[in-house]
């Protein structure tokens, strides 16, 4: 399994759902200004609930745009044990140890991007090939690491 296209699969979800965000925050911004009028407390509540809800997609926004820092922090260097930007393969999955962004298909198999913070990379760091552990009593064997 090549890493670099792993990076390149996790890089490109992160910055989709960035533009998707900033796209809704334009959306209701523009709806916001929509909202003005001099009919009363209906509109104004109406313009409270969208200002409330691009408060709500810009903390998204910002929680998406730290988590792209991070993973460009990571190096894409080859491990020999786990730890920050080790792809490990287990007899249950392959995981890449980067940042929290769940499943990517890559080459028709599966690969799960887990934060360092995970109870699953915290069982796992600073083991090598062939060493197991357990995460809620399912035992897994580690079969290599990139």
């Amino acid at each position: 399994m090549d890493k670099l296209i792993i990076r390149e699969t996790l890089e490109n979800k992160i910055s989709d759902k960035i533009s998707h965000l900033e796209r809704l925050i334009e959306e209701a911004r523009a709806s916001n200004n929509d909202t003005k009028s001099s009919m009363g407390d209906k509109y104004e509540t109406s313009r409270e609930m969208l200002q409330q809800e691009i408060n709500n997609l810009q903390k998204q926004l910002n929680e998406v745009l730290s988590q792209q820092a991070v993973f460009r922090r990571i190096s894409a260097d080859s491990c020999s044990k786990v730890q920050n930007g080790a792809l490990v393969k287990t007899d249950k999955g392959m995981f890449y140890i980067s940042v929290s962004a769940g499943d990517l298909m890559i080459g028709g198999k599966k690969v799960t991007a887990v934060s360092p913070e995970a109870p699953l990379a915290k069982m796992m760091f600073g083991r090598k090939m062939g060493e197991t552990f357990a995460v809620n009593t399912i035992e897994q064997t580690i079969q290599e690491i990139w």
